[in-house]
């Protein structure tokens, strides 16, 4: 596993979301990357893990991609697809970046399953700084009480020393891409660094993130069936 960073941004918030449940957290970044004028800076290169592409509108989609912009100062981690086994991994070296950048806060875009939503997905929060639980409750979010957090958020919120950090919940309840958990994500983010998003085309944007999305992920697992098979032909 390695980090390619062609641009070293000092004192940024850094902004991560995984594949977890509704793909939440990847379609918020997604859509911050898209909304807001961010460049690639930098790649994680997951060495161990199987090689696999996605191609969208001519372009490689990277599996971990590292992206900054520059108004707000934000580092913008996003993935694509799920890694399971390499959470750990993952989460030391977004701690590397933190540190070598000097960030000033981690901010995790996550989910937490539901099945008793009603309207609007509720979003909760938790941190382990008592200045940014201040900020949270005075935007109106409530603390995250009860649950169980899985993947990369879960290794860095163990792994996590002396940075600030801040995960940022949205119910669901399906395994399948929600955007309008992540579009109530992206409300409260707005509201807590004050990235002046427009709301109007959000759940229409939202939505069309998720349909590329189930297009990538329907294509990703076809490329592994297909790739197991080739293997098992081997063997047989």
């Amino acid at each position: 596993m390695k980090i390619k960073l062609i641009k070293k941004p000092k004192n940024p918030i850094i902004v991560g979301g995984f594949p977890g449940f509704g793909l939440v957290g990847t379609i918020a970044c997604e859509f911050l990357i898209d909304h807001l004028n961010t460049e690639l800076i930098g790649k994680i290169l997951l060495e161990d893990e199987p090689a696999i592409v996605a191609i969208h509108k001519g372009k490689i989609i990277e599996p971990l991609s590292i992206s900054y912009n520059k108004k707000y100062n934000l580092v913008i981690i996003h993935s694509m697809t799920a890694t399971p086994g390499s959470e750990w991994k993952i989460s030391d070296i977004i701690i590397a970046i933190a540190k070598e950048l000097n960030a000033k806060e981690i901010v995790s875009l996550e989910s937490v399953n539901s099945s008793g939503i009603m309207g609007k997905p509720k979003v909760f929060y938790y941190s382990n700084d008592k200045k940014k639980e201040k900020i949270f409750r005075d935007i109106g979010l409530s603390q995250l009480k009860e649950g169980i957090i899985m993947g990369v958020s879960s290794a860095l919120l163990l792994k996590v020393d002396k940075i600030p950090m801040s995960c940022i919940f949205a119910e669901t309840h399906t395994t399948l891409p929600d955007s309008k958990a992540a579009a109530e994500i992206i409300k409260v983010l707005d509201k807590y660094i004050n990235l002046k998003v427009d709301y109007k085309p959000l759940l229409e944007t939202a939505k069309q993130f998720e349909n590329k999305l189930k297009e990538l992920l329907q294509q990703s697992k076809q490329s592994m069936k297909n790739r197991d098979k080739k293997a098992l032909s081997y063997v047989g």
